[in-house]
């Protein structure tokens, strides 16, 4: 097995802002033919690379097959992920490392959204994509942001436990016990952090809208009883891709490559052997390189825009407060309080809550602190929700509020603390 080296300055003719960022490493490791060409892997949140162990008879004898690990997963360094680009990124620098230029892609999950996020950041050299368990917006936001809150208030045991019936259908559950104790045990020895920091990545993964640009041959694949990315999810998908096939398969629930490991691998083998000889046809002579036209003149650079602040702030909101919070703020329109919520929004988080002078926390610590002092019992409870999804825990929410009372008074803080405690338990289920 080998490991990438941090490297910089690749080109990934994205965003020329992250060319100079070092990229943490990313485990990973090759199986199959060293001449072959390259298939990446990508895993589920909460998987390890040996997801895809029951593919390699089929795989392996093809293809150059490259299995990663997502940080803090499987042992691999906790170098957390703030976005499904960012581990793009980090995989597009194991391959540029490798000496890899062209390769296929196909992941389950989050390593699905990371191989969609290739074919549009780098489809240059993504030659056939297939996108297993996927979607174009993983559910809600807020969903994802909850289940990071979980996390961070009593750890991974309680999703580590729920993670089977999420995974797979009532029939595998009650047949494979042993994998069903494998996936427990694999979500339980996850790094928390970066499981916690791929949920976030989730939640603002949304590619809806840039469908259509996804331009090298796909396949999705659906487990027809998938309740975490199910069909209607692979349509959708489908319908935006130009050219995309779908393939359902019966009886499988969200892990498909694990409980209908046959089934996938012959759909995963004919869809790449069939996109990679499309892409590359025989050649029989090299033609003579078409004249080069003269260069046009470059045009001044053009004004940098000035950020929308309440569609800023609407961001925020969505973040923090939560998808109902901002759906009532731009839904107040022009009614009576429409424009108190436009000036709320603008103001309040659009310039104050995302000045770089804070980060999101201390903002949350100053909130409750204020609104503790003020007796606003209704805010008490709105912030304690931005307080866990900015990355706080409740015992540190409880000492914030302890050490307020030595200020502003025990009435007024075991006021807030109850309002606090009944936000927390709704956020956390009790955890």
């Amino acid at each position: 097995m080998s490991e990438a080296t941090e490297e910089t300055g690749f080109d990934t003719g994205y965003d020329d802002a992250y060319e100079d960022l070092l990229q943490p490493p990313l485990q990973y490791r090759f199986d199959g033919p060293d001449d072959a060409p390259v298939l990446v892997l990508g895993p589920a949140l909460g998987a390890t690379w040996h997801m895809w162990d029951r593919q390699l008879p089929v795989l392996g004898d093809t293809w150059r097959l490259l299995r990663y690990e997502l940080p803090g997963h499987g042992g691999a360094p906790a170098e957390a992920a703030s976005s499904v680009d960012d581990l793009a990124r980090r995989l597009l620098a194991v391959l540029d490392d490798e000496g890899i230029d062209t390769f296929g892609y196909a992941g389950c999950g989050l390593g699905a959204a990371v191989g969609a996020r290739l074919a549009l950041l780098r489809p240059d050299r993504v030659a056939a994509l297939a996108l297993v368990s996927a979607a174009a917006r993983y559910g809600s936001s807020d969903t994802w942001r909850q289940r990071g809150v979980v996390v961070r208030a009593g750890g991974l045991d309680r999703t580590a436990t729920a993670t089977p019936g999420r995974w797979f259908t009532e029939a595998f559950l009650a047949t494979q016990p042993a994998i069903v104790e494998w996936t427990v045990q694999m979500v339980r020895t996850t790094d928390a952090a970066c499981y916690v920091a791929a949920c976030e990545a989730l939640a603002a993964f949304d590619i809806r809208d840039s469908l259509g640009s996804i331009s090298v041959p796909t396949l999705v694949v659906a487990g027809a009883d998938d309740t975490e990315t199910p069909p209607a999810d692979a349509r959708l998908l489908v319908a935006g891709i130009p050219d995309a096939r779908l393939a359902v398969v019966p009886a499988t629930g969200h892990l498909a490559p694990v409980e209908e490991p046959s089934a996938v691998g012959d759909l995963l083998l004919r869809h790449f052997e069939s996109a990679w000889a499309e892409r590359t046809p025989p050649v029989p002579f090299a033609p003579a390189p078409p004249p080069v036209p003269p260069r046009p003149a470059v045009p001044p650079p053009a004004a940098v825009p000035v950020p929308d602040r309440y569609e800023e702030g609407l961001r925020l909101r969505r973040d923090l407060l939560g998808e109902a919070d901002a759906a009532a703020a731009a839904s107040a329109g022009g009614g009576f309080g429409g424009d108190f919520e436009q000036f709320a929004t603008r103001w309040a988080w659009g310039e104050t809550w995302s000045r770089p002078g804070l980060d999101r926390k201390a903002r949350s610590l100053v909130a409750l602190t204020a609104l503790t002092a003020s007796g606003q019992l209704a805010e008490v409870a709105g912030h304690t929700r931005a307080a866990l999804r900015s990355g706080l825990t409740p015992a540190e929410i409880e000492e914030t509020l302890l050490h307020t009372a030595l200020y502003c008074g025990l009435p007024a803080a075991r006021a807030a603390l109850a309002a606090a405690r009944t936000a927390i338990e709704e956020e956390t289920g009790g955890a």
